[in-house]
């Protein structure tokens, strides 16, 4: 194993617990940590530039090896109020969807439910230069993370894509997990996840330590709607995800591998 292990960690609030962990607890940890967004985490783990990272779950595609390190990620039993597709019309009346740039596997899980539970075929765009203000009627756009704190009642439509999922499959969801792409030691996996632990534990005080956003219940979101403890049932959901997400078609202007 590498000394210090490279940690790449996405600066959302979902994962504020963990960062307050990291660095209330991690002192004995051998480890270098960087903040970044879902998408650039997930590369920065494919190419070898971080050895961990909290990574969007549709980078394990791209993994030749890879090994989840912990019994924690970003999950939802149910809607969890980050992870959207807005629309002025009725899903059935989209023409288009416009990806979001930070994250393939909310755009992935969007594109499984337009397939398997709203059964539609929209046009597909990504890199759009409207991204999140288009100006047709009839096009959606996925959103996810902080960016859409607040925004729900904005929009004729705001599709939760967690709770889509769980009237499809009837399963929890996993947008992250801790991966490693090499090996990693017992000894550093324990140390890691009670680092993680001890943030979860002091949610109060990250809460309290963050920002009011208005329209939005910061509690709620920590306490409720992110359900952090990778159970038997989100490692179902996780599997039966990477399998819809596979049979997939590549997008033609997809970015490699983000």
């Amino acid at each position: 194993m590498k000394n210090p292990l490279r940690v790449s960690v996405v600066n959302y609030t979902n994962s504020r617990p963990f960062i307050y962990g990291l660095q209330h607890a991690g002192a004995d940890l051998d480890a270098l940590i960087s903040y970044d967004i879902p998408s650039e985490c997930a590369q920065k783990l494919i190419d070898g530039q971080v050895d961990v990272g909290l990574v969007p779950v549709a980078t394990l595609l791209s993994l030749e090896y890879w090994d989840i390190i912990s019994a924690f990620c970003i999950g939802a039993n149910g809607p969890v109020n980050s992870v959207f597709l807005f629309s002025g019309k009725p899903i059935e009346e989209i023409s288009q969807v416009q990806l979001d740039p930070q994250s393939r596997s909310s755009n992935m899980l969007a594109r499984i439910l337009l397939k398997h539970h709203w059964k539609t075929q929209p046009q597909l765009i990504s890199g759009a230069p409207d991204y999140a203000e288009p100006a047709d009627e009839h096009t959606a756009f996925v959103q996810i993370g902080d960016r859409t704190f607040g925004k729900k009642d904005q929009y004729a439509y705001a599709y939760d894509l967690a709770g889509e999922w769980k009237k499809m499959t009837g399963l929890p969801f996993v947008f992250a997990a801790w991966v490693a792409n090499g090996f990693v030691d017992d000894d550093f996996k324990s140390a890691f996840t009670e680092c993680l632990r001890y943030g979860l534990d002091h949610r109060a005080d990250v809460i309290a330590a963050l920002p009011p956003v208005e329209n939005f219940d910061t509690e709620a979101y920590l306490m409720h709607n992110i359900d952090y403890i990778l159970d038997a049932g989100k490692r179902e959901a996780l599997e039966l995800y990477l399998k819809l997400a596979r049979e997939l078609e590549p997008l033609e202007h997809e970015i490699d591998r983000l």
